[in-house]
Order: C-alpha cells, then sequence, then structure tokens
C-alpha cells in the first residue's frame, strides 16, 4: 500500500513539474515574441508626411530627410530594403531627423510655405507604371529616383541628393547636413577634402 501510494505522489510530482514546465516554456515563448516585435519595430524608421515633420518641427527643431520615391522605382526598393533597414540608419535618423516618405508621382496633396501642390497629370491606371510628376518635385528639384531631400529646422530646403546609396554612402550625408558642417563647404574641392577625411562609423 505505501508502495502504491509512493507510486501515485511520484507520478503526481512529475505530472505537476511537467505543468509547470509546459506554463514556462508558455511564458518564455511569449516574451520571445514580444522582444522580437520591440527590435522589429526598433529598427523601422518613424515615417511621416511632409505637413506632419512640418508641424513638429514646430514644437520640436529637429532637420527633415525627405525619400523622394516611386512605385516603379527600383533603386527605391532597394534603399527601403537594405539602408533603410539598417540598424545603425535607422537609429541615426530616428534621433536626429524627422523623416518623410514622398512619392514623387503620388496623387496626395500637400502643403508647403503656404501654397498647395497636387499632380494634375496623375493617372491611376499608372500608379504602378511611370505617372505624372507631382508638382512639389519640381519645386524642390527632383530629377531622378530616388532622391533624398535634407531640409534645415525650419523647412528650408537644403540639398537634394539622388540616387541609390548604401548605409555608409549615406551616413555621409546625414552627419554632414546633421551637424551644419555643409554651411562650411562652397565648392567642390571642400567637398571632397571633406569626402576623403570622413570616417564612416555605421555597419553595413
Amino acid at each position: 500500500m505505501l508502495l502504491i501510494r509512493s507510486i501515485f505522489c511520484k507520478f503526481g510530482i512529475t505530472f505537476a513539474t511537467n505543468q509547470i514546465m509546459k506554463k514556462i516554456v508558455l511564458i518564455l515563448a511569449v516574451a520571445l515574441l514580444s522582444s522580437s516585435t520591440v527590435i522589429a519595430q526598433s529598427l523601422e524608421i518613424n515615417w511621416m508626411t511632409f505637413e506632419e515633420a512640418l508641424a513638429a518641427q514646430k514644437k520640436k527643431p529637429k532637420k527633415i530627410m525627405m525619400d523622394v520615391y516611386t512605385n516603379w522605382c527600383g533603386p527605391c526598393k532597394m534603399l527601403d530594403k537594405n539602408t533603410f533597414r539598417n540598424k545603425d540608419v535607422v537609429e541615426y535618423i530616428n534621433k536626429n531627423y524627422y523623416a518623410v516618405k514622398f512619392n514623387g508621382e503620388g496623387n496626395s496633396e500637400v502643403s508647403y510655405k503656404g501654397k498647395n501642390y497636387t499632380n494634375p497629370n496623375y493617372k491611376e491606371e499608372l500608379k504602378n507604371r511611370r505617372n505624372g510628376a507631382h508638382e512639389l518635385t519640381r519645386v524642390l528639384g527632383i530629377r531622378a529616383y530616388p532622391t533624398i531631400v535634407y531640409f534645415d529646422e525650419k523647412g528650408e530646403k537644403i540639398q537634394p541628393i539622388s540616387g541609390y546609396m548604401k548605409p555608409r554612402q549615406i551616413e555621409l550625408y546625414l552627419k554632414l547636413f546633421h551637424t551644419d558642417d555643409y554651411k562650411d563647404i562652397t565648392t567642390q574641392e571642400q567637398f571632397n577634402a571633406y569626402y576623403k577625411a570622413f570616417k564612416p562609423e555605421f555597419q553595413e
């Protein structure tokens, strides 16, 4: 009888232990899933509209980095997939800039410096192919995609930079404009010197 009771008690302990282990495993799985979600979110740029960025500047001045893209642009997609998912790029942009996504051939209406800009030549059937250029792209001097336009803390355009860039390539411009070093560069020779002296820190 004692032997039977001992066996049942041992089985009971084992059963209880298994139940506890299952709960622990479940808790750990939930925790890992949550942490993965947090990590994934931390690797995303906090994109906003141009108007949202301009409004945010009035509350907390920061420069604006505008990614001007189109739906058909291959290098634009590469920029999104490779460069704008890079941990160092994401952290630096989120800390030092308001990041804007703007479709250069989209159908949005944008208010900038007291004027409204639209795309009168937009055609819905061409939304994923070459379409009419948005009026704002002409104002900003956009001639190719992708182009990243940098603005100062008051929403004034600093410079558009065209072309696909890897993390260390975009790092140069992100830091050039954020630190205001660009204000001391007035010639191509000065920029070349800055470029040669620049030491990238982003990982690729």
